[in-house]
């Protein structure tokens, strides 16, 4: 193996890359978008979700229970209130949609209030959206752990406290989005500059004119893997920089962190390079690259926990993360841009990406000669 034939198998097809401004715009631009788009579309504090009151019992601790209400719609702003006089039209327009949840305050609850008989109020919710119906559930139980609060603490206090620390200011959803964004631009070059650029190749015939060549079907194949990994790292490093500024990741310019975050992204170029070569070495028709292109950035980007953390995958689905390389990569990058860890939080990380690689262009190279 000859490494100055895989550096003109490499420069030429660069010079390809260099040569479709277009090409280049897809594999960065989306996933810049997409961070953009989801990033302040999802994960965001539930604000001015629609709850109705129903007051059925009208008295001074009614009262004091609209004042917390208002209270919450004047602070958090998680909900917006709406009176009703009547439950069965309160109800009517939360089926309807018209609001997420309805508070109902029942006749007998002053009474109850005064007889220690375990008043009760009632909140009914629209649980097809769990996010809003969740938000609104915790609001209001703040509000009557502070109704049970006593008005009189007692001289010895032997109640347990909970004191939360956070280790990390808090995190918005873009940032945590961020990881899976850079994933996905480097899964898009290695889908369009590597699995379909190198199936039109492989129609024209320029790979059978490679083999007439010195050139053997082993330098061919980590040419073009070269070549897939380097527009992977300026696609990965350029959305890195530009979306951790547009996310607002502190130190995005320290050395150490970059070049931690290059390691990274070359590894993970390397290991989605290596496998759609593998995909697609025994593939012959233009049309099959593009016509599971959306199948495979659902069964990698989604189970990576780009969006949504694994623990809350049922265990079949877990175990499909395990084996998926955005996992890894995903994992790295959060380490590095969220919370701001050295080598110590991605070095498993990039050994596994590693050993995926050497596996998947192992298997390519057989793949490939068992078919020329």
């Amino acid at each position: 193996m000859k490494l100055y034939r895989i550096n003109a198998l490499i420069e030429r097809d660069m010079r390809k890359f260099f040569r479709s401004p277009a090409l280049m715009t897809a594999s960065m631009i989306f996933p810049l978008v997409q961070l953009v788009i989801l990033g302040y579309a999802f994960g965001g504090k539930i604000r001015g979700a629609s709850v109705g009151l129903v007051d059925l019992d009208h008295s001074a601790e009614s009262r004091q229970i609209h004042e917390m209400i208002n209270g919450i719609a004047a602070g958090p702003q998680t909900f917006r209130v709406i009176n009703y006089d009547s439950q069965a039209r309160a109800l009517d327009d939360l089926r309807d949609g018209f609001t997420h949840a309805v508070i109902e305050i029942p006749n007998d609850f002053s009474r109850r209030y005064y007889q220690h008989d375990r008043p009760r109020l009632a909140l009914v919710e629209d649980n097809t959206d769990q996010f809003v119906s969740s938000s609104i559930a915790e609001r209001v139980q703040d509000m009557v752990d502070d109704l049970n609060a006593p008005s009189v603490e007692p001289r010895l206090n032997q109640t347990v406290a909970l004191n939360v620390v956070e280790v990390y200011p808090y995190v918005e959803y873009i940032k945590y989005l961020l990881a899976g964004s850079i994933a996905m631009s480097i899964f898009i070059v290695a889908m369009i500059g590597g699995g379909i650029t190198f199936i039109d190749d492989k129609s024209r015939g320029l790979h059978e004119g490679y083999l007439l060549t010195p050139i053997s079907r082993t330098e061919l194949v980590m040419g073009l893997i070269g070549a897939g990994t380097l527009k992977g790292l300026m696609a990965g490093l350029i959305l890195t920089i530009v979306g951790g500024l547009i996310a607002g990741i502190p130190h995005i310019w320290d050395p150490v962190r970059l070049f931690y975050l290059a390691i990274v992204v070359t590894v993970a170029s390397l290991g989605m390079i290596s496998f759609m070569f593998l995909v697609m070495v025994r593939v012959d028709d233009p049309l099959v690259p593009r016509a599971i292109f959306g199948v495979l950035n659902t069964l990698l980007f989604f189970p990576s926990g780009a969006v949504y953390p694994i623990e809350a995958f049922p265990k079949w689905l877990r175990w499909f993360a395990v084996v998926d390389p955005f996992t890894y990569t995903v994992h790295a990058l959060r380490n590095l841009t969220v919370k701001g860890t050295g080598i110590e939080g991605i070095y498993v990380d990039v050994l596994v990406l590693l050993g995926f690689s050497a596996a998947m262009v192992a298997s390519s190279i057989a793949l490939f000669k068992r078919q020329l």
